[in-house]
């Protein structure tokens, strides 16, 4: 049974742990193959735990086709011989106080499904879905008993993966059971075709109660047996995923005791680790929230070793949002251990235990990016990226322009959330519901300022009316039409004798590609400030013929690129245009982020805290603000220039090249108050003051500079 539990759980206290488990059954595994994992050892792997001084270990104990320890319910790997991995783990682990988590995978269990395809979903058409378990089936009551055997070893707690639905089509489920379980909830029955009205509406709604009520009820059977152990599910309710995972950003992240999330380059590109980090956290600000990485330079299930500068920078990027931090190794097809992956584990987690005092202060954000998942289920539809393109170029420009940024969510917004951030930011917020309108209003009114793009405002949920005038009220511009395609161009004019220069470092009265929605706006209390283009139709574009997907150059003036509107106390900027979404397109060029930079200092010239260095450089900004006492983190990512394959890449992703060297580059730092005190982590960087100015000269992956300023 469980040992007892001190009276503060493992995972409030903890900066750094490992998860270590074999690989192979990603490749098409055998389970008769003997070859498979004889040498995983928990012994070992305890050892590794400790050489490189990990605080917690997630251990596999059951995956999608076997199990690492001797289960009567799922098969075991055969490699394995009479040892039990997981009674190896603990009893090592036993004298060291090393909390030991179990790993438990709950989609795609094949070993089950072979002898129970009851429990597999359907597809609309009444179709299995091969491989898919339906969580409105019997498998529950299978994960319970799983669950129980494990609970038997000294385990500290549970980490649940893949607690997915599917990420992509044939969409389920429309199982007999599911069925019955609709009806009875909604009164009628299941829609039998995908249309995107109120009756796919309560679709949704089933899908994502579906997946709560799953982990909520094996939650329950958990705590109610064994109060002491902890557990966590593994997170997909943030971009890229969306509503065919079966997941929502707050509904679904903390079910259990903490949220857990995934980063990596192979899946999310380099910027999106912080921006991974900065969604969990707005989950439930404050809370513990778990980052995963792995060790491989493609993806989980390769057995290669990243450079140590590659993982530095992942690490430090996280601890700086002050997350916890797990690594993920995956050990060779027999289970041995690389040697020269935990020597780099080792030096990863050293500097971060290390710096450990300087990670986990408040966050100073000075923009609030709002995240609407109504905008992703019918904005977005079959089709996401339509909405969240706009979202992650938003990250991208503030991220690279060092204004400190922080997320909202539509699901737990509330009036004093938004009063927390200077600017709140609408990247192409399709769907706003009344309550929100009204919450935006009343933040305006009272001195915010509010930044929004694309088409924000301009669509609804089925059943409702989209709240137009409201809209046109807080813009001060009418709606005219959006645009139908999306190579729109807008041009900025030169410095107007009543504006700051919102055109800094962009050439005036010069159409660029804006690639993104776009609408149409006639100014009514609204300053407009540039122009909209709609763009040129060739002859045959304009008959219909042909498929054309470049953008094309730009035609007539159709609107302003700008709505600049005093609104109560506040000011509302409306770009109906999309510069976000260009930022994360295949037309990313560079305007597009020095307008949302210039528009953000428009609104707030004189920040408490500015912040100009290269944009490969993130800065993450804590405060406390009883002692007065700041951080900046400093991350650089600088790596060899990657290329295409000679197949060249499917939509706009390359893989980044993998970090060698470390960046060298300078930082100016203004504050708007006296600076008392400065110092930083690293005795290398070379530090100059001006006054309210520092420069900073740094050559490292991470940097963090400590000043102190006056009251």
């Amino acid at each position: 049974m469980p040992e007892i539990q001190s009276s503060s759980p493992w995972y409030l206290d903890k900066l750094v742990g490992l998860e270590v488990g074999p690989t192979g059954t990603q490749f098409g595994l055998d389970p008769q193959d003997a070859d498979f994992a004889h040498a995983f050892s928990g012994q070992s792997i305890v050892e590794q735990c400790m050489a490189v001084k990990a605080e917690y270990l997630v251990i596999w104990a059951k995956d999608n086709e076997l199990a690492y320890y001797n289960s009567q319910l799922v098969p075991k790997a055969l490699g394995l011989g009479e040892r039990d991995i997981l009674l190896e783990t603990t009893q090592a682990a036993k004298g060291f106080n090393l909390p030991v988590i179990a790993y438990c995978q709950l989609q795609y269990p094949t070993y089950l499904l072979r002898t129970h395809p009851q429990f597999l979903m359907h597809s609309i058409d009444g179709r299995q879905i091969p491989g898919r378990i339906c969580f409105n089936s019997g498998y529950l009551h299978h994960i319970k008993q799983v669950v129980d055997e494990i609970s038997q070893y000294q385990i500290q707690g549970f980490h649940f993966d893949m607690m997915d639905q599917g990420f992509g089509p044939p969409y389920g489920c429309w199982c007999a059971e599911c069925q019955a379980l609709f009806e009875a909830n909604y009164d009628h029955p299941m829609p039998r075709r995908i249309d995107w009205d109120t009756g796919w509406e309560k679709m949704l709604e089933f899908r994502y109660n579906t997946s709560a009520n799953f982990e909520q009820q094996l939650s329950q059977h958990v705590k109610s047996h064994w109060p002491g152990l902890s557990l966590d599910f593994n997170y997909h309710g943030g971009p890229p995923c969306a509503w065919e995972v079966g997941q929502r950003p707050v509904q679904h992240a903390h079910i259990g005791d903490f949220v857990t999330g995934e980063c990596g380059t192979w899946a999310f590109g380099p910027l999106q680790t912080s921006l991974n980090a900065l969604f969990l956290a707005a989950t439930k600000p404050g809370a513990v929230y778990q980052m995963v990485m792995q060790t491989g330079a493609r993806m989980y299930h390769d057995t290669t070793a990243r450079p140590l500068a590659d993982l530095r920078w992942e690490a430090l990027t996280l601890l700086a949002h002050g997350a916890q931090l797990t690594i993920v190794d995956k050990t060779a097809y027999d289970g041995q251990l690389n040697p020269v992956t935990y020597q780099r584990i080792r030096k990863v987690f050293a500097e971060a235990q290390e710096k450990r005092p300087h990670f986990g202060q408040s966050p100073w954000q000075e923009v609030g990016v709002y995240y609407s998942a109504a905008s992703r289920d019918w904005y977005g539809r079959k089709s996401p990226d339509k909405y969240q393109r706009s979202f992650v170029g938003a990250h991208r420009a503030f991220t690279y322009s060092h204004i400190p940024m922080g997320v909202l969510l539509d699901e737990n917004i509330n009036p004093r959330k938004l009063e927390n951030f200077p600017v709140v930011y609408l990247p192409n917020t399709a769907v706003l519901s009344n309550q929100e309108i009204e919450m935006l209003r009343d933040y305006v009114a009272n001195g915010g300022y509010l930044l929004a793009t694309g088409l924000t405002g301009l669509y609804t949920r089925p059943g409702q009316q989209a709240p137009l005038s409201t809209i046109e009220d807080l813009v001060g511009g009418k709606f005219i039409s959006s645009l139908p395609d999306l190579d729109n161009h807008i041009s900025l004019p030169a410095l107007a004798d009543d504006l700051p220069p919102i055109s800094t470092e962009i050439p005036p009265d010069w159409p660029f590609l804006v690639y993104g929605p776009a609408a149409i706006f006639e100014l009514t209390t609204a300053q407009g400030y540039g122009h909209l283009y709609r763009p040129h139709r060739t002859l045959k574009q304009r008959k219909g013929e042909g498929n054309f997907s470049l953008p094309m150059s730009p035609d007539e003036v159709v609107g302003p690129a700008v709505l600049i509107n005093n609104y109560g106390q506040g000011k509302v900027v409306y770009l109906p245009c999309s510069p976000d979404a260009a930022l994360a397109s295949e037309y990313r060029t560079v305007e597009p982020r020095l307008l949302l930079r210039n528009l953000v200092r428009y609104l707030r010239p004189n920040p408490e805290v500015a912040i100009a260095a290269p944009s490969y450089v993130e800065s993450v900004v804590t405060n406390e603000p009883g002692n007065l006492v700041w951080r900046i983190h400093l991350v650089g990512y600088i790596s060899p220039p990657a290329c295409t394959g000679p197949g060249r890449p499917h939509a706009n992703f390359i893989l980044p090249s993998l970090i060698e060297d470390l960046p060298m580059y300078q930082v100016r730092i203004s504050f708007n108050r006296p600076v008392i005190r400065v110092q930083t982590l690293n005795r290398e960087t070379k530090i100059s003051r001006s006054g309210n100015e520092i420069v900073l000269t740094v050559k490292d992956i991470h940097e963090t500079v400590i000043v102190k300023i006056a009251g």
